[in-house]
């Protein structure tokens, strides 16, 4: 069985969000599992952008482990420069996400 997760955050809802970047946080700190990815996807880097205990808590995440937000997404919002100052890598995620798969990577989607 695999022990390398992508948390895949896509959903507008604060709440939703927030446990979404608490389980990756804790999982990277606590080393849960062996390999954590973070992309953000969708209405969440928008939310993520523009609050500022998400951003906090992603920076947090960006510190120990990897985060990605879709680059089509973010220059279409306008958080491309907010998300990178916070350590998020700024990509194409379509391919990032298959190749995970295809690598045994889990997809916890949120």
């Amino acid at each position: 069985m695999s022990s390398k997760i992508v948390v895949i955050i896509t959903s507008s809802d604060k709440e939703v969000i927030q446990t979404a970047v608490m389980y990756a946080r804790n999982t990277l700190k606590f080393n849960w599992l062996d390999d954590v990815k973070t992309i953000l996807f969708g209405p969440a880097e928008q939310v993520i952008a523009n609050d500022p205990e998400l951003a906090h808590e992603m920076k947090e995440i960006c510190s120990t482990g990897e985060a990605i937000a879709c680059k089509f997404i973010s220059d279409n919002e306008g958080t491309s420069a907010t998300l990178a100052k916070l350590g998020v890598e700024i990509e194409y995620v379509g391919t990032i996400i298959a190749d995970l798969i295809k690598d045994g990577y889990v997809p916890m989607v949120w």
